[in-house]
């Protein structure tokens, strides 16, 4: 019923909705194209292509990090102690909460994939099964890690102040605007610590694996050390991600009073 609520609350929110798909268009298609002449090596549209895996997790970041703001202001009017005193577990309305927040933030990602084949992205059914799988498992790691915040957090105000401090370095270390073997020796370590490095990756070599002329510059994939990890393994870094997380802050908020 929390996951309901949630998908409710968005669908009446249809002008909000389409507003917050300004950004990550804007970083497509404007981002996109001006910075495109500044990358050498790249063939016209390259660097569009490059991006729209950053713009994809850019879309979903948004939601899945609101999800932890939308928790303590329910604590704070209220609704959420209603809730608490029914006969339900704790954890379960946390993970409705984690799973609401998660599915409108593939929803949002999801509805920028329309825009990949404008900048030459195949429309393939299977590429875009693909992304909105791992789109999916991305949102679920973000509104985990971001909920996590909020047991921690509890003020609504700081919250957002401290998302918005972290969100900004995240997404400039996750590779999703220039390539990670750019930076230098000392951004390393962050850069890797990252999760949005892996999730953009992941999808960046997806994208990649249906494109005939990939640039090698700009798809290189992720080097951890002399190791290049599959996209499984990606994948499943991203699903620890989301599951850990989950469950420190089910116990965290099992414990709140």
């Amino acid at each position: 019923m929390v996951w309901r609520r949630d998908l409710l609350v968005y669908r009446r929110g249809r002008v909000a909705a389409l507003l917050s798909m300004m950004q990550p268009l804007l970083f497509l298609f404007i981002l996109g194209v001006g910075l495109s002449g500044l990358m050498p090596g790249t063939g016209h549209g390259a660097y569009q292509l490059f991006v729209f895996s950053g713009a994809l997790v850019t879309a979903a970041l948004g939601p899945a990090a609101a999800v932890g703001a939308s928790l303590l202001w329910d604590l704070r009017v209220g609704f959420l102690r209603e809730m608490l005193a029914g006969p339900v577990r704790r954890e379960s309305l946390l993970l409705g909460k984690c799973l609401g927040g998660a599915t409108i933030a593939t929803i949002q990602g999801t509805l920028l994939l329309a825009a990949g084949p404008l900048i030459g992205v195949p429309a393939d059914p299977v590429l875009i099964a693909m992304l909105a799988a791992q789109l999916a498992l991305a949102s679920l790691a973000m509104t985990a890690i971001g909920v996590l915040v909020a047991t921690y957090v509890r003020n609504p105000p700081a919250y957002g102040t401290a998302l918005s401090v972290l969100v900004a370095p995240l997404t400039f270390l996750s590779g999703a605007m220039f390539p990670l073997s750019g930076l230098p020796a000392w951004l390393e370590v962050p850069a890797l610590a990252n999760p949005l490095t892996y999730a953009v990756d992941a999808l960046r070599r997806t994208v990649a694996s249906r494109l005939p002329d990939a640039s090698p510059h700009l798809f290189r994939p992720l080097l951890l050390g002399s190791w290049h990890p599959p996209i499984v393994a990606e994948w499943t870094l991203l699903a620890l991600l989301a599951v850990v997380p989950l469950a420190w802050a089910a116990r965290r908020f099992s414990r709140t009073d």
